[in-house]
């Protein structure tokens, strides 16, 4: 059997290996066996985005944690970062959502929550995909758990957000929001929470039906909620991904603004709240090279981690740093959560905004943004960048024309069969044809 678990959890196309009954069966078997070692009876919250492949994905692994003697708790459609709160706030033994984040819906995904809220250690990853392997799992006998329904979690969401921020009801009644959900797990949570606040929510993409998820909007299209931000003469717009633990934004003028520039607006106001514990924020190799200057002007340490928020985690649990996040918008509070989350994300920029009673397009202005190029280029296989001398030599070239003006990136995707090379320049013209150099050397040996 080939190894199960990627960058962020167990990913694939629906109905299809490793996506399958019988996997998501023995993946529920596998967590609630190695749980039984914590306590007598365990309990393990399930839930999911909207695809149409997630309940058959949620039944399966519900049966999977039962047969292991285990109570499953299934809380339905709800965003991945309240599964993760929903374990920790009823000491549930661990989480299990069902989702593939951004991509299409003919895919799907498992990742899993550890009891403290937390995505589960390499080592432990590392365990579950030997137990699936060996398929020794059933080992009960006649002890045998229950399926139960939560039908609070959704509230239960809502109010810990609502906890996480000094906004109360009513302080957002001079806001106009406009709302991209895209088909997601935020389609219900996210428009009633800002609402809730007293915000004028105009919110769309929030009718899915099994296989509009993440269809041409989301935070992975924002262009449409740009428009909708100029027609409606709205403050901001938020878009969201399909699990909700994504935000990009849109300031008043229309202009969409990425992870690295709202992590950099939320360092500005901690640090002057005096919240930015020991002076750090974290991110990725993938962070865009004007986010390092401007921290560094602001006096900030940035600490930059390979590509994956529960890296990013890691990181800030052991610099003990409270901000951290990814460019494609992946942003953690650790003052509030154990995870990315989206909507979090959102409370706290426009906390930002209101507080320091500046629009967004004049506190995004606090980070210059280099102008990036990222080709994603399909490879046959997966050999290490370093060993591949043609490779070498195109990325050698274009980073001396380069020199300190800009920064070079090539890596595999943790999910796919891709290789991404990034390159950020002085000019988009220049930053795309040494991007296109090395990328066409790429497909060039690895096609």
């Amino acid at each position: 059997m080939t190894k199960l678990f990627g960058t962020d959890g167990i990913r694939g196309i629906a109905n299809s290996y490793p996506m399958t009954p019988e996997i998501s069966l023995k993946v529920g078997q596998a967590v609630a066996g190695l749980l039984k070692k914590q306590g007598n009876h365990a309990r393990i919250i399930i839930g999911k985005d909207t695809r149409v492949s997630s309940d058959m994905i949620v039944h399966a692994l519900a049966a999977g944690v039962c047969s292991a003697g285990t109570d499953a708790e299934l809380v339905g459609i709800l965003p991945t970062p309240g599964i993760a709160w929903v374990v920790r706030a009823t000491a549930a033994n661990a989480g299990i959502v069902v989702s593939a984040s951004h991509n299409p819906y003919e895919d799907n995904g498992i990742k899993i929550f550890g009891s403290d809220g937390y995505k589960l250690s390499d080592s432990l990853e590392s365990q579950i995909e030997k137990r699936v392997a060996a398929g020794k799992n059933h080992e009960n006998g006649q002890e045998v758990g229950r399926v139960r329904f939560n039908l609070e979690a959704n509230r239960m969401y809502i109010d810990f957000l609502k906890s996480c921020t000094s906004i109360t009801p009513g302080d957002l009644k001079e806001f106009k929001i406009v709302l991209d959900c895209a088909n997601g797990a935020t389609y219900q949570v996210a428009p009633l929470l800002f609402s809730e606040l007293g915000a004028s929510v105009e919110a769309f993409c929030i009718k899915p039906d099994g296989r509009n998820i993440n269809l041409n909007c989301g935070s992975q299209y924002p262009e449409g909620l740009a428009r909708r931000v100029i027609s409606h003469k709205a403050n901001l717009g938020l878009a969201f991904d399909g699990d909700g633990d994504r935000l990009i934004a849109v300031d008043e003028n229309g202009e969409v603004m990425a992870g690295d520039r709202i992590l950099a607006v939320c360092a500005h106001y901690l640090l002057r709240q005096s919240r930015l514990k020991n002076n750090m924020v974290v991110s990725t190799v993938m962070s865009n090279v004007g986010l390092s200057r401007c921290l560094k002007q602001m006096g900030v340490h940035h600490n930059a981690t390979q590509v994956g928020d529960r890296y990013v985690m890691e990181a800030m649990r052991a610099e003990g740093a409270v901000l951290g996040g990814e460019d494609s918008g992946h942003m953690i509070f650790a003052e509030h959560h154990t995870t990315g989350d989206g909507i979090l994300t959102a409370l706290m920029l426009i906390e930002a905004i209101r507080v320091q009673s500046q629009p967004l397009s004049k506190l995004k202005t606090i980070m210059t943004v280099f102008p990036q190029i990222l080709v994603n280029v399909s490879v046959k296989s997966k050999p290490p960048i370093r060993d591949v001398i043609e490779i070498q030599e195109a990325i050698r070239k274009v980073e001396a024309e380069l020199g300190e003006n800009g920064r070079v990136l090539v890596r595999y995707s943790g999910t796919e069969s891709l290789c991404r090379v990034m390159v950020e320049g002085p000019t988009e013209e220049k930053t795309r044809d040494y991007c296109h150099r090395i990328a066409d050397t790429v497909a060039r040996v690895l096609q």
